[in-house]
Parts: C-alpha cells; structure tokens; sequence
C-alpha cells in the first residue's frame, strides 16, 4: 500500500461524553468512536454495544457507576463488528443478546473483521491482549424479543437490513427512546463496507415511524428532541444515496473502481469531508457499492489481505 487507511494513524484520544437521553437512559459518546447505551431498570442494567477492548469497556463502566450501583445483567450487541463486541468479558453480564443473523455473521466471519478491524484501528485495539476471543450470544432472536428489567420494557427488534444485515435497535417505550446502533450516524461517516444500501433507507423510514423522542445513534452526538432525530435520519439517507448513486452508475456500465472512487469523491466530498471517520470509510463503501450494483447480495468477507488487494487499486 503507498500510504496507510486514515484510521491506522488517529491515535489522540477522544474526548468522552455521558449524556441522559430519557429517564435512566443515557448515551456514551466519544467524538465519532463507537458509542455505547445504558438502560437502568428497576433492579439491573442493560448495556447497548461492549465496546473493543475490555479496556474501553471499563471506562463504559466507570460512567455507568457514576449513575448507579445495580448490576449489570444484559449486554445487547447490535451487529457482529469486533469494535462492537470484543469488550464484552468486562461486564460479566449473564446475558449477551444478539440477533441470530448477527450470531452466524460471527460465525462466519468474525474472525477475519477482527483481524481486519484491528489493522484499521489501532488505537481503538489498545490493550487486545485481553480479548479472551470472538464473543458469542447466550440468546438470540429473529424479529423481536422483549426484556424486562423489573417493570421496564426493553423492545428488542430487527425493522431491516442496514448497516449489516442482522442489525438489531433496542426500544424503551415508557420514554421513547430509541438505541439504533450504527443504522443511524450523527455526524460521522457510515461505514458501508458490509451493508445494504437499497435496503438502508426503508430500514431508517422504519425508525422514523416511532416518532421518537431521542436516539442513541451508532456514533455522533446524543440525539434529543424530534428535531435532531429527524436531522439524523435525513442526513443518515442522504449519505448512504449520495454514497450508492454515483458509484452504481460507474459499476452498471463496466467502470473500475478507481473511476468509481472518484465519482463518489466528487458527489461526497463536499458535503461529507468534515464527518468524522469519512476518509476511513470511503475505500469499503465504494468497493461495498460497487459490489452491490453488480448484484452480490452478500457483502464479500473483509480480510487485512483484501483491505490491502482494494486499496492498493485505489490509488491508481
């Protein structure tokens, strides 16, 4: 490769924030690294994404205990992604909760985004030596599940294809509120390299329809207030078209993918440059495009070895 993936050199530490978005409901966000949710119930805690490393977890868990002392009983893991799961161990939590397409995804390639995630982002893997290995559901489900912690009810559901294809969102109706994983970004990049962009959209219009009052989203600021959430939403769709248009025109009448990467440069660039992780998840979206246009249903493994292949053919 002749230069390195724009994540591979952000090692300045972000800045942590630790937002109440509902009653007990709070977002942990990091200036665009992968954010996490907590939902206190009446006797226990459910924590939304287990972070990288059991070392980012801890400082989840700091910022839990500066709220409660309940235990921690549930961990909902809303995709397979290794900067999502591999912290679990820190929350000796009984309950690891994913959706069963999510399970299989780690199953069947878990262990090579591991492997990939890792080479992206060092920073974010600082301390992997304690990753005891790949994390596996104690529970998984389909369409719906629902969990109550005590009286409060935690609506546990798949509204469609984004992000990944087994993405789950956890609702708490008695607040609406809503923790959407990465299928909603807030001023961050989406990261596009294993999603389904025609199904993307629909999937957002099915958030939309809860009228919610805010979102936890996959990464960005809290969203509070229907304004926000509808900002997110709008801004969400109109990056996951802007990034499939251009690059299914180049991939349908037998472009490469480096006119397709310039394509999607000229469309994105100038509204999407300032959004973090944006230079970082450029390379996978217009290789996930492009496949996609040509359609491969299936988003094809990421290994350090093909990040490498498809960058390589990027800078030509």
């Amino acid at each position: 490769m002749t230069k390195q993936f724009a994540s591979a050199g952000d090692m300045t530490e972000k800045e942590i924030s630790f937002t109440e978005i509902g009653r007990d409901l709070w977002a942990f966000t990091a200036e665009g690294d992968p954010n996490s949710g907590v939902i206190i119930g009446d006797d226990s805690v459910m924590i939304i994404e287990a972070q990288a490393t059991p070392r980012l977890a801890q400082k989840v868990i700091e910022k839990v205990r500066s709220v409660t002392d309940k235990p921690i009983s549930h961990l909902v893991l809303t995709h397979y992604h290794a900067v999502r799961v591999l912290g679990a161990s820190a929350y000796n939590a009984q309950n690891i909760i994913m959706s069963e397409k999510a399970r299989s995804m780690v199953a069947e390639r878990g262990a090579e985004d591991w492997a990939s995630e890792f080479e992206r982002f060092p920073r974010l893997f600082q301390g992997h030596e304690s990753i005891p290995g790949l994390t596996w559901p104690t529970t998984t489900f389909n369409d719906r599940m629902t969990v109550y912690l005590g009286k409060r009810r935690v609506d546990l559901m798949f509204l469609g294809r984004a992000h990944t294809a087994g993405d789950i969102v956890a609702y708490v109706p008695d607040e609406n509120v809503m923790f959407t994983g990465d299928i909603v970004e807030y001023h961050s990049a989406c990261y596009c390299g294993d999603g389904h962009f025609n199904d993307w959209p629909g999937t957002l219009e099915a958030i939309r329809s809860f009228n919610l009052d805010a979102i936890a989203p996959g990464r960005g600021d809290a969203l509070v207030g229907s304004e926000m959430v509808n900002a997110a939403l709008d801004s969400t769709a109109d990056f996951v078209r802007s990034t499939y248009e251009p690059v299914a025109k180049v991939a349908k009448r037998g472009g490469s993918l480096k006119e397709a990467w310039d394509a999607c440069r000229a469309a994105c660039d100038a509204k999407f440059k300032d959004y973090a992780i944006y230079e970082h998840c450029l390379p996978f979206n217009v290789a996930r495009a492009y496949d996609e246009a040509q359609d491969i249903d299936t988003p094809r493994i990421w290994t350090a070895e093909r990040d490498a292949r498809m960058w390589a053919d990027l800078q030509g």
